[in-house]
């Protein structure tokens, strides 16, 4: 699901010649394309790993990965700077709302112990919230898309033989703060960015 949001975005912002690939989602009716570059999708692997190892060590945290394009600036070299440095151009908030599957349990009383089955009201549950979630899925690929289309005004002049802007890809820290400050300072640097959540 990740994939395709993180996909859908840098397949529509590269600028050179790729070698689309059609990727079907396992547990949706959903097709995405991808670029077809091999590290592309290493590095894109990666982050979703990093970002599931987060959500697993912090459950009831807000959960954001942001995908930021932007240009190398290079700067007049001084004691308190790098001689280049990075201009956002548009970034791209994914929040999600990760929930955990409710447990069997058991439940004793004084004579008597009941075991709980979830039984075909929970399949139902289950199906009913899948449904939803690929109908969300869905949505939120529509919108990038025509997203993408619509708005070009703001995307810097494409250098010659590059495929794909710089981009970056950030997932939480340790700490819902950290995070945050990172992207008001991205913000204060780079003007108002591009969002979609």
């Amino acid at each position: 699901m990740m994939a395709g949001i993180l996909h859908t975005i840098v397949f529509h912002r590269a600028l050179g010649l790729v070698r689309p690939k059609d990727v079907d989602l396992e547990l949706f009716e959903i097709t995405y394309v991808q670029c077809g570059d091999v590290e592309l999708e290493k590095k894109i692997d990666e982050k979703i790993d990093h970002f599931i190892s987060w959500v697993e060590k912090h459950p009831n945290k807000k959960s954001q990965i942001c995908l930021s394009f932007y240009e190398v600036k290079s700067k007049q070299p001084s004691w308190f700077t790098n001689k280049t440095e990075r201009l956002y151009w548009e970034q791209w908030y994914v929040n999600l709302n990760v929930t955990q599957h409710p447990k069997h349990h058991s439940s004793k009383s004084h004579h008597t112990k009941l075991v709980v089955d979830p039984g075909e009201s929970a399949t139902e549950e289950r199906s009913c919230r899948r449904a939803m979630v690929e109908a969300s899925l869905r949505e939120v690929l529509f919108q990038i898309i025509k997203f993408v289309n619509e708005k070009k005004d703001h995307v810097p002049p494409i250098s010659e033989g590059v495929i794909y802007f710089p981009y970056e890809i950030t997932i939480p820290s340790s700490s819902d703060s950290a995070f945050g400050m990172d992207m008001i300072k991205r913000m204060l640097h780079s003007g108002h960015p591009t969002m979609l959540s």
